[in-house]
């Protein structure tokens, strides 16, 4: 028997098809859900701990990128990497670090078109 999981109704009534999985309605509550959940997809909990771990010892996105083989944009866990209890409290401030996605303009943009003294 199918129960609602807000009300735990068995009134429940199907209520079409959503991405190939039927679609049910409860009619006490009217919260619509799907029968089964499928498992959330994403990295395991080591992968996490281990990229935390990277990121909070200096390591930048894309070398935890070439490291874990996980994508750069994926890296959302960085941001809790201060809560870690082993993270590296360097003693000297080294000499030597890495730099990710620097971008930078050097000179001065004149536009030609518009000042009149274009030397084409």
């Amino acid at each position: 028997m199918i129960e609602c999981p807000e009300c735990k109704s068995t009134h429940v009534n199907k209520n079409g098809h959503k991405k190939g999985k039927q679609n049910y309605i409860c009619v006490s509550c009217g919260r619509q859900f799907i029968d089964c959940y499928e498992p959330g997809k994403g990295y395991s909990e080591d992968v996490k701990r281990e990229g935390l771990k990277m990121y909070v010892n200096g390591m930048g996105f894309r070398g935890i990128e070439r490291v874990k083989n996980v994508h750069h944009t994926t890296i959302k866990w960085v941001k809790l990497g201060e809560l870690l209890p082993d993270c590296y409290e360097p003693e000297i401030i080294p000499e030597v670090g890495e730099l990710d996605e620097l971008e930078t303009f050097v000179g001065s943009k004149k536009n030609l078109a518009m000042d009149g003294s274009s030397s084409l």
